[in-house]
């Protein structure tokens, strides 16, 4: 069997404490039936067995039960090792029980098959094939040291006559004392046990084996996904590392226009215009640049929610001057204080651009409404654009697929905009309006527990 390596280490612990936690439910049904059946044999068949010894087994048992229900309910890993002590105590248990009604001539000694199966289901080769040992060494002392199993003192006729109906066998030829009736009915019994906890127990185990293989697709596709953004944000550095050059370039003309037609209003509108996006881009590709501590400390000074927000769209309408927005925000009061990360604010700064470019040239203003209590804040960002086409609302949010083929768009934006919204808890949904007119609505669920300073 492979080795474990210490990544994996956790999980597979984790996962064998699940494996107990299933086995205590197994128990619980293997104490009730044991029960069960020394009723049975005692208070109907009459059988003469030893049941103070018996029931002080099941009692023991029980408690044992409860004492791994408490370990179990305290949480955290447990070995492979301890789930074997388990069925090894198991198997000791009903070895003693059998030791008092026959040894390995009574129809029970065949749930010596359960805990091998159990074993091979749970845990790694070495210990099922051990458990196959122990359950082997149990049968075969069985076989040589047992108290005999008592005729029963009852009337078995009815027994037998059911065992006539079922093989065909005339019922003066089956012998009343002869416990042949007695065998077959434990037989059915043992059957009927045996199948019960074998179908329950693998098909919880395949569900349970289902789920596992989702989160791993789903941790291969988080893996994949976090590939892409650290070559994105390769890319990201090398360009803005690579266009300081021609923006100092461009600050350095465009100031020198506005020294020799400082005159000239028109034109001066222009480059003032000019002047503030380069001072843009150049805050922008410094924020790129900067180290990791000193823009996390710059990015997360903690601000009321609605300060956070009036804050996020005023420096957004200088990106976009010409764009119309009309605001709302509502919530409790004060707003909660958050210490956002920068990268929250650029998903929601590419969410208003994206609205922004879809609204095109309609007269209508984009709509931005914001709506938060003590745990959730709610964005909605409303456009009147020509809305989402099928292919578009499938492909949404996967890299480098874009909607903006005329000026061309890079496919990027709402695929990192989802990705960090998602590292923080949160979703973004695109869906088209329920509205004559048209148009397009983006909502942003955040969890504030993520948020809060």
């Amino acid at each position: 069997m492979p080795r474990i390596n210490q990544a994996q280490r956790p999980a597979f612990l984790l996962a064998t404490a699940s494996s107990l936690k299933r086995l205590v439910a197994l128990r619980r049904i293997e104490v009730l039936t044991q029960a069960m059946v020394l009723v049975l044999a005692v208070a109907w068949l009459k059988i003469p067995l030893e049941v103070v010894p018996m029931t002080a087994v099941i009692a023991l048992l029980a408690a044992v039960n409860l004492w791994t229900q408490w370990r179990v309910d305290t949480g955290g890993p447990c070995s492979p090792g301890e789930v074997f002590g388990h069925l090894a105590i198991d198997v000791g248990f009903l070895a003693v029980l059998l030791y008092f009604a026959g040894g390995s001539a009574n129809p029970f000694v065949s749930l010596f098959l359960l805990p091998p199966t159990l074993a091979a289901a749970m845990l790694p080769a070495r210990y099922a094939w051990a458990m196959a040992t122990l359950t082997l060494l149990a049968y075969t002392f069985l076989m040589f040291w047992k108290l005999p199993l008592p005729p029963p003192q009852g009337d078995l006729a009815q027994i037998d006559e059911l065992l006539a109906r079922a093989t065909g066998i005339a019922t003066e030829h089956i012998a009343h004392g002869s416990g042949f009736a007695l065998h077959v009915l434990g037989m059915w019994l043992n059957f009927v046990i045996s199948v019960g906890v074998v179908v329950v127990f693998l098909t919880r185990m395949a569900a349970a084996l289902k789920e596992r293989e989702r989160e791993l697709a789903a941790a291969r596709e988080d893996a994949l996904r976090n590939e892409q953004i650290l070559s994105l944000g390769t890319l990201a550095a090398g360009a803005a590392h690579q266009l300081g050059t021609p923006l100092g370039t461009m600050a350095v003309v465009i100031r020198e226009l506005e020294l020799n037609h400082g005159g000239n209003a028109e034109l001066k509108e222009d480059l003032l215009l000019l002047r503030e996006q380069v001072d843009r881009c150049k805050q922008t590709i410094s924020q790129i640049l900067a180290s990791a501590g000193q823009e996390r400390v710059e990015s997360q000074r903690s601000l009321a929610l609605d300060a956070y927000l009036h804050r996020l769209l005023d420096e957004w309408q200088i990106i976009r001057p010409h764009a119309l927005v009309s605001v709302t925000l509502h919530g409790e009061q004060p707003a909660p204080l958050i210490a956002a990360d920068r990268t929250l604010e650029q998903a929601i700064l590419n969410l208003l651009d994206n609205a922004a470019d879809a609204n095109g040239a309609s007269s209508e203003a984009l709509r931005f409404s914001a709506q938060w209590d003590a745990d959730i804040c709610r964005i909605e960002i409303l456009d009147r654009g020509p809305g989402l086409d099928g292919e578009s609302a499938q492909r949404l949010g996967e890299a480098f697929f874009t909607t903006k083929a005329e000026t061309r768009g890079l496919g990027i934006g709402l695929f990192l905009t989802n990705a960090t919204v998602e590292r923080f808890g949160g979703k973004v949904e695109l869906f088209n309006r329920d509205d004559p007119q048209g148009g397009a609505c983006t909502r942003v669920t955040l969890p504030l527990n993520r948020l809060k300073a």
